[in-house]
């Protein structure tokens, strides 16, 4: 507990400090190409069938449920046990996820990106309300959904170098919850950015918590 309240404004600099900002760069710019490429429009149009989106909508719902419940899940077993990698990994990802939601928010409240519509007739990808709250911090650019989910998985990717399996599973997580919401609700840039993004976030994270190990 003592780790994650003590580095955590320390990985909210981190995850904006030297190469990493950088990064946050390159999201904004691959942003910018898939908007006015119109490749998020077209991506959104050819995603819309009922069999896909039916497959791709239990993501919504993994991805707002995995972050709260598994860092829980891991303190509590590494509690009962007791066993300290649990609850190492506990409290690392729960800060990976604390820090994804909090870090997409406050994007979210300054560039207001408007939401895919239900009309397939109107093109709404390239709105953004630029400014503060315009467009709250529930919908928009990046996803929050992608973010915390990157965070958690690289975070996890970071902490445990030789377990192949468990790399590869949280990966394929990841990369379920981005593109799931990038066919249901949210545009492929609002992934392409919060995959990066929250990959910072989870290199930061995973390496903090890796040198208290």
């Amino acid at each position: 507990m003592r780790q994650f309240f003590f580095s955590l404004p320390l990985n909210i600099i981190g995850s904006f400090k030297g190469s990493k900002l950088i990064w946050h760069a390159v999201a904004i710019i691959l942003t910018f190409v898939l908007v006015w490429s119109d490749f998020d429009w077209v991506y959104f149009r050819t995603t819309r069938n009922h069999e896909l989106l039916l497959s791709m909508w239990p993501a919504v719902v993994i991805g707002q449920l995995v972050p709260l419940t598994v860092p829980l899940y891991l303190l509590l077993i590494g509690y009962l046990i007791p066993n300290a990698v649990a609850t190492r990994t506990g409290w690392a990802t729960g800060q990976a996820a604390l820090l994804g939601w909090f870090i997409a928010s406050v994007y979210k409240a300054f560039t207001g990106r408007y939401h895919p519509p239900h009309d397939l007739s109107v093109d709404t990808s390239q709105i953004f309300r630029f400014g503060f709250m315009r467009g709250g911090i529930f919908w928009g650019w990046p996803s929050s959904h992608t973010v915390t989910a990157f965070a958690m998985a690289v975070t996890v990717f970071t902490l445990f170098p030789k377990h192949t399996r468990l790399r590869f599973l949280t990966i394929v997580y990841a990369f379920y919850i981005g593109i799931g919401v990038s066919i249901t609700i949210h545009w492929f840039s609002d992934f392409v950015a919060g995959a990066i993004i929250g990959s910072v976030i989870g290199v930061t994270v995973g390496k903090s918590f890796s040198r208290v190990a």
